[in-house]
């Protein structure tokens, strides 16, 4: 079965058939040559696939996402976080970091945070003596803060699959996000005292209450959003609804950016980014219910069992998996194939549900920026105009730090757990 299921999907992903596409291909030619079940059967588990309340919050989420794009409210932020750091080493860098952490708090989309922050402030990171490599390479890398930080939609993905809470993977990715935001900072701060980039001003507490006064609006999403989660006002996909429209309010009323024109394009676009992910999410759960229906994830577990492997040394094979897996698929594909089958397994290990899907979230979130087909790359070359070559470059040192991120998450459950024991 594993032949005819794995094999014809990598088959046609490498031919560059879509990866749904794909997918639906191998569950078919499994279906037809390996077992009796009929065609019909797959209809069911398609449409059952997506019949699941939690992913509502996606479509939602994303709007929000495209309207935050269009209202202004990311150029805000970003002038925010700029005006706080004042006269910090690498502070126009460590603004771009947090920046991106900021906006992942509204959109959970790491590819909205690459398109806002490097059209904002690629230029100007150049003009401050980063260089083109060093500054696309921040703000590709930055963006991938944003599908740890809740609300993350590739959690949404793995609370679904993994049939976990979708509340409790939010708040356990606040600090590992945090981490990661952190150590890439400090890396800029180094550089910039290495390199001798000056800082861009000095700290002004009055040119902080404009930026705060401007932003404040925004601000108070991701503080409304996560507050109305935790305080039990509404769920994760009621949260969505709610954000989507906030942001029509404070676009169209407040910063008076939005007419209907905008709405309606950033309404198509998170049609059409929502129908993609769909699609993939059925197919998935087409695969998902064949593997379980004959037995694989059972048997994996066993063979693991027997195998003796340590908690640890489970996470380190995982770990290896899926960044070669991030290298080649999008977070979305890589969750809903993957979960079902891991998530049980690191069960039976005694590994944390809610841990297992932050490290998981994280090794995909540092695929999206990873050579060749991380979809930030794409994203970074497509806003700033730099060849793919000079970003593959300029990821490097980041990539470097998010993997001794990685480690520490790994090895460390507590630091994903810690806030979670506020829950119980």
């Amino acid at each position: 079965m594993i032949w005819s299921l794995a094999g014809s999907a990598a088959l046609l992903t490498a031919l560059g058939v879509p990866i749904f596409a794909a997918l639906l291909a191998g569950v078919v030619l499994t279906l037809v040559l390996v077992t009796p079940l009929p065609l019909l059967t797959l209809q069911q588990i398609l449409f059952g696939g997506l019949d699941v309340y939690a992913l509502l919050a996606i479509p939602f989420f994303v709007f929000a996402g495209e309207l935050m794009a269009r209202s202004g409210i990311a150029d805000r932020l970003l002038a925010f976080v700029e005006a706080l750091f004042g006269r910090v080493p690498g502070a126009l860098g460590v603004a771009a970091i947090g920046g991106s952490a900021l906006i992942g708090t509204i959109c959970g989309s790491s590819a909205a945070a690459v398109a806002a922050v490097g059209r904002t402030m690629h230029g100007r990171l150049v003009e401050a003596g980063y260089g083109v490599r060093r500054s696309v390479g921040l703000i590709t890398a930055g963006g991938a803060i944003d599908i740890v930080i809740p609300p993350s939609i590739a959690m949404i993905l793995y609370g679904v699959a993994a049939e976990q809470s979708i509340p409790r993977l939010f708040i356990a990715g606040i600090l590992p996000g945090l981490l990661i935001a952190a150590l890439m900072a400090a890396y800029v701060t180094v550089v910039a005292r290495w390199r001798g980039i000056p800082t861009t001003g000095s700290f002004d507490p009055a040119r902080l209450w404009r930026a705060t006064r401007a932003a404040i609006l925004a601000l108070a999403m991701p503080v409304f959003v996560l507050t109305g989660i935790y305080g039990g006002f509404f769920s994760p996909t009621e949260a969505g609804g709610f954000a989507a429209a906030y942001a029509i309010l404070v676009g169209v009323f407040a910063y008076r950016t939005l007419g209907m024109a905008e709405l309606l394009d950033a309404a198509g676009r998170a049609a059409v980014l929502t129908a993609k992910i769909m699609i993939v999410v059925a197919a998935a759960s087409a695969i998902s219910w064949l593997l379980t229906v004959q037995g694989v994830p059972q048997a994996m577990t066993e063979a693991v069992t027997q195998a003796g492997l340590s908690p640890l040394g489970f996470l380190v094979l995982v770990n290896l998996l899926l960044l070669a897996v991030g290298c080649v698929l999008d977070p979305t594909s890589s969750i809903l194939v993957l979960a079902p089958l891991l998530a049980p397994i690191a069960a039976g290990l005694g590994i944390d549900p809610t841990h297992f899907g932050v490290v998981m979230t994280v090794n995909l979130a540092i695929g999206m920026f990873t050579p060749p087909f991380g979809l930030n790359i794409f994203v970074a070359q497509a806003v700033t105009a730099v060849p793919a070559a000079v970003i593959w470059r300029g990821i490097v040192p980041f990539l470097a730090v998010q993997l001794v991120a990685l480690a520490i998450i790994t090895a460390v459950p507590e630091l994903s757990l810690l806030l979670t024991r506020t829950m119980n």
